[in-house]
This record gives structure tokens, C-alpha cells and sequence, in this order.
């Protein structure tokens, strides 16, 4: 069970810090990071990560892709963890 958490708490504190990247990258208009990759990160377990850096850094807060997605890999990574545990 703790590896799990630790494995939740790693994952969503990358989506966290690559929703920070991807801010600060759109800004100066650079390479960005692709949605996907945001998207599978949270999918994988780290949408709790995404969703606390999509309103710290008020980012993709307008895409829906991301406003109802990442709360639904919320869902899916509670029920993954429950079924885990």
C-alpha cells in the first residue's frame, strides 16, 4: 500500500512541475510540452498534480480537454488506488 502512495505522490508531483514548464514555455512561445503527454500523466496518476497546477499557474484552464478530463483521471486514479490497496 505505501509503495502506492509513494508511486501517486512521484507521479502527480512531475505533472505538478511539467504543467509549471509548460507555463512558463508558452509564455516565452517556445517548445512546448505536448497535451498527450500531460494527459497520460494524469491518467497514469498524476491528475491530482495537473489539476493543482492547472489553477496555480492558470493554465489549459480554458481547454476542455482538460477541465473535464483530468477531474474524470481523478476519478479513475482514486478507484485505481482503492482497487490497488
Amino acid at each position: 500500500m505505501k509503495i502506492f502512495s509513494i508511486y501517486f505522490l512521484i507521479i502527480s508531483c512531475i505533472s505538478f512541475l511539467l504543467m509549471y514548464i509548460d507555463k512558463q514555455k508558452a509564455i516565452k512561445r517556445e517548445w512546448r510540452i505536448p497535451e498527450s503527454t500531460l494527459m497520460t500523466l494524469s491518467l497514469i496518476g498524476g491528475a491530482v498534480g495537473t489539476y493543482l497546477g492547472m489553477y496555480t499557474f492558470r493554465h489549459k484552464t480554458k481547454h476542455t480537454k482538460f477541465t473535464i478530463g483530468v477531474p474524470i483521471c481523478i476519478v479513475i486514479n482514486i478507484f485505481s488506488y482503492y482497487f490497488l490497496t
